[in-house]
């Protein structure tokens, strides 16, 4: 990834500062705030997608609407620390996985739709293969979100 960053000039660089911002921003708004037609944006984004920068388009969900948590993980084995990372990122209700160093071997954030929702999810990573303990915090308050 590190190799894609070389390859972006300053108008790449502001298209995807934009969209991390507003990603239903369209390319005819970004394209006057930046000086750039609508389609010479459209081509941009679509190099960048089709070079895996830009991933995906995605939403933030008012945090007045969902339950976070933080889920602390510790595994079996050290070794096993990839292929456990992989069967929870696809749980739904996980935004994020990062694996630690210290007492817990991983952490996970979970945007739940509801406590019965983020039950459930704490419990389909107890059943992952290779988890061997948890330790979950309701997230009550968030004092700084930073975007950028």
């Amino acid at each position: 990834m590190e190799a894609h960053w070389r390859t972006l000039d300053d108008v790449d660089l502001k298209i995807i500062d934009l969209l991390k911002r507003n990603s239903r921003m369209s390319f005819i708004e970004i394209g006057k705030r930046i000086g750039l037609s609508e389609g010479a944006v459209r081509r941009r984004v679509k190099l960048l997608v089709e070079k895996g920068i830009i991933k995906r388009f995605t939403i933030e969900l008012s945090k007045d609407y969902v339950i976070n948590a933080v889920t602390f993980l510790t595994f079996d084995r050290g070794d096993i620390a990839e292929e456990v990372i992989e069967s929870i990122s696809k749980i739904p209700e996980v935004e994020s996985v990062y694996e630690l160093t210290g007492r817990f071997d991983a952490m996970v954030m979970i945007s739940a739709g509801g406590v019965s929702s983020l039950n459930e999810c704490i419990d389909k990573i107890r059943r992952v293969r290779g988890v061997k303990h948890t330790e979950t915090a309701v997230i009550l308050r968030i004092v700084e979100h930073k975007t950028d």
